[in-house]
């Protein structure tokens, strides 16, 4: 396992213990973040959009 992924792997453990049921989302985030791309975030309210843009 190379570093990036080994940051990465972590850095997504560690959001997921804040956002619940979103390892996906949060994974592809990251992803888009690594890449330097855009990220377009759409689900209904109240499930954590605002705080994993933060």
């Amino acid at each position: 396992m190379n570093i990036v992924q080994s940051v990465a792997e972590r850095l997504i453990d560690n959001v997921a213990r804040v956002i619940i049921g979103k390892r996906n989302e949060i994974r592809m985030t990251v992803l888009g973040l690594l890449c330097q791309g855009h990220i377009l975030l759409e689900d209904v309210p109240g499930v954590g959009k605002t705080m994993m843009a933060k």
